[in-house]
């Protein structure tokens, strides 16, 4: 009978300490939360399609409480009157209370998040990341307007002239890009200015000016203090910090006049690209903007072929749409798909470079920069599973 209790003991010992799944349920749940929004974004462009409202849920906490309960005990085997033999019990039972919390996207939030259009240093972060700069700016960018002419042109099929010109001059920054000569940064300069030598005590320099650049000129009787700024994003053929200080500042002070969301594109002659200069303004889209183009681009608004420009060299990649959602009748044989008003909505296959997929990622985290920092508003809704 001894043997059967230390039996019984090492097991019990065994089980009350088995590892917590913890590793399988955080990628679970991470697995979940970003198909989660896969979802939701084709829904949303489906939504688009048919003319129905935008509309988000973001899960803002997911808490699992884990518990582990043993039970042990000794009982007789069904060895009727034969035997006098015991029968070690052991059970263990293990929980998982997950509790989910979601909140609608609404009011401020929502203003803010997906009706703000895009700023500039967000273009840089993604640029940044080696994403192709054709396939965004034709998600992201809304229209460029020539500063010479004063003529925009638009990116939306329906203008099909503007539409041509928006996709040329798309495609040639993709060719500079190619080339290792696209610059996508802000412009650096420093701002000098001087103060009278009366003006400037011990006092002030330790309260004002102790981070700048001081200087003495003795013959003028006056400080000539200077900072570094870092000014507004552009998108240029050359590297700005070979300018001098002077051009760099009349270029900033050019690029101030535009409001957050526009990005000054300065392409010159005697760089790369500059077979076909452009100066002129990028303006970039909402988040709400950028949905609804992809679901107009389904059937109202479908995107076309566009050649380069003549001036522009050959490139290897220039599909009809910059994003490519299918609807269809029947559920695809593919894991990622939203249903909508009986039809079925997916990305569109392809063979070769998945410049869709790359899209979608690209539009996944164009969504994750517009809502990550949002705060929660209006009420939640809390899961208890």
């Amino acid at each position: 009978m001894n043997r059967y209790v230390a039996a019984l003991l090492l097991l019990a010992g065994c089980a009350s300490s088995p590892p917590v799944p913890l590793d399988r349920a955080v990628v679970s749940y991470d697995i979940a939360t970003a198909d989660g929004i896969s979802q939701q974004l084709l829904l949303n462009i489906a939504r688009a399609n048919v003319n129905e409202p935008i509309h988000f849920t973001a899960v803002t906490s997911i808490a699992a409480t884990y518990r582990l309960s043993t039970s042990a005990g000794i009982g007789p085997t069904m060895t009727g009157e034969h035997g006098r033999s015991v029968l070690p019990l052991l059970g263990v039972v293990a929980e998982q209370n997950p509790t989910i919390s979601i909140s609608p996207m609404q009011g401020d939030e929502f203003t803010q998040r997906l009706l703000t259009p895009f700023r500039e240093a967000q273009l840089t972060l993604l640029l940044r990341q080696d994403y192709d700069v054709d396939a965004l700016l034709r998600l992201l960018g809304a229209s460029v307007r020539i500063d010479e002419s004063g003529a925009e042109y638009p990116n939306r099929p329906s203008d099909h002239d503007g539409y041509v010109k928006y996709r040329q001059m798309m495609a040639h920054l993709s060719t500079i890009q190619d080339r290792h000569a696209l610059h996508v940064e802000p412009l650096h300069f420093n701002h000098t200015w001087t103060i009278p030598e009366a003006s400037f005590t011990p006092e002030t320099f330790e309260s004002t000016y102790k981070e700048f650049t001081v200087s003495h000129d003795a013959a003028a009787h006056v400080y000539n203090v200077s900072r570094r700024v870092n000014g507004r994003v552009m998108i240029t053929n050359f590297n700005p910090d070979a300018l001098s200080n002077e051009e760099r500042v009349v270029m900033h002070r050019r690029a101030e006049e535009a409001p957050p969301n526009e990005v000054v594109i300065d392409i010159r002659p005697g760089y790369p690209g500059g077979e076909y200069p452009i100066e002129g303004r990028l303006r970039l889209r909402s988040f709400h903007e950028v949905l609804t183009f992809i679901g107009r681009g389904i059937s109202e608004e479908p995107e076309f072929d566009v050649a380069p420009d003549p001036r522009t060299p050959a490139m290897s990649e220039n599909p009809r749409s910059a994003l490519e959602v299918v609807e269809m009748s029947a559920p695809p044989k593919r894991r990622l798909f939203v249903k909508l008003n009986g039809k079925y909505y997916a990305i569109a296959s392809q063979s070769g470079y998945q410049w869709n997929q790359k899209a979608f990622d690209m539009l996944y985290q164009l969504f994750q920069m517009s809502v990550s920092a949002s705060a929660q508003s209006g009420p939640s809704i809390t899961i208890a599973k």
